[in-house]
């Protein structure tokens, strides 16, 4: 008998990152939601842009199988690249990006060990270099199209380890960050899902959309 399997979603305590868990809870999966603010009851503390809340979270938790990298910020709307306040593009580059990448680099290495693992990062088609870098959010398009450029890279590094690294363009879903997009956070979930849950045989070092593979 398989050994259930422990997910981690960060940014957790709402939108996206909140349906991902119960959608992952629903298939089986021991979930650990996390977030960054206490004042979200329910779910752990794990601050990504603090290398000691991560390391204390994965101290409290043990072994993830499953890693769900949702935190992310949007701080920029409405700039442009060359009058966007460049504290923005660092802010929204320390969550989007660093933050990812500092969680996988403390749960990631036990996925490889134990031979398997599934990691997410959820991105947005505004990173995308075939659909154009969307310049009305310049610091959050760039943070997006710098993790798929991370996504790509665990991928290979991980490459026949029995991890699958993944990116997933959830598509415009309505969420706090943008109100009026017409998805619902329970569909974008199901896509998220769908990566963390891949099969042996699935790919590794894409970008989906709608589950398919979709260009850079």
């Amino acid at each position: 008998m398989t050994a259930q399997r422990t997910a981690l979603v960060t940014g957790a305590g709402r939108g996206i990152g909140k349906a991902v868990a119960a959608e992952l809870s629903r298939q089986g999966l021991r979930v650990v939601p996390t977030t960054r603010r206490p004042d979200e009851a329910g779910s752990p503390i794990l601050d990504v842009t603090d290398a000691g809340s991560v390391r204390e979270a994965a101290d409290r938790i043990g072994p993830v199988d499953i890693l769900i990298c949702n935190a992310g910020v949007l701080l920029d709307p409405g700039s442009d690249p060359l009058s966007v306040p460049l504290d923005l593009v660092e802010r929204t580059l320390e969550v989007n990006l660093l933050g990812g990448w500092r969680v996988a680099q403390v749960f990631l290495p036990g996925m490889i060990d134990r031979g398997w693992g599934r990691v997410v990062f959820v991105s947005s088609g505004t990173g995308s270099f075939d659909q154009g870098l969307f310049t009305g959010a310049p610091g959050y398009s760039v943070s997006k199209a710098a993790l798929n450029g991370l996504t790509m890279m665990l991928a290979s590094h991980t490459k026949g380890t029995g991890v699958l690294v993944n990116a997933v363009n959830p598509g415009m879903t309505r969420t706090r960050m943008m109100p009026q997009a017409g998805r619902p956070v329970e569909e974008a979930a199901r896509d998220v899902v769908h990566a963390a849950t891949l099969p042996d045989d699935g790919p590794s070092g894409v970008f989906l959309r709608h589950r398919l593979p979709a260009p850079w």
